[in-house]
């Protein structure tokens, strides 16, 4: 697996850091352009989903995992 990459991102005012494998951060990033969003809007989306439960960073990489079995045809679903 490739290395994390750490990036700041602005959260309700304030600034913090997550760390993606470059995988997640260009899956991310093609999410949010698909959304007409940008990064940062849809990781703060992604932050307020979570209600504050758990890890930003895995919160982030759930999200881009689900997003995309949910575009695949042959996803199961739960």
């Amino acid at each position: 697996m490739t290395d994390e990459i750490k990036r700041s991102v602005t959260i309700a005012g304030h600034r913090t850091s997550i760390s993606l494998e470059r995988p997640f951060w260009d899956a991310l990033k093609e999410l949010a352009c698909s959304q007409k969003i940008s990064a940062n809007e849809l990781v703060r989306r992604i932050d307020d989903e979570r209600d504050g439960a758990g890890n930003l960073s895995s919160a982030v990489r759930v999200y881009v995992l689900a997003a995309f079995r949910e575009k695949a045809s042959c996803a199961v679903k739960p």
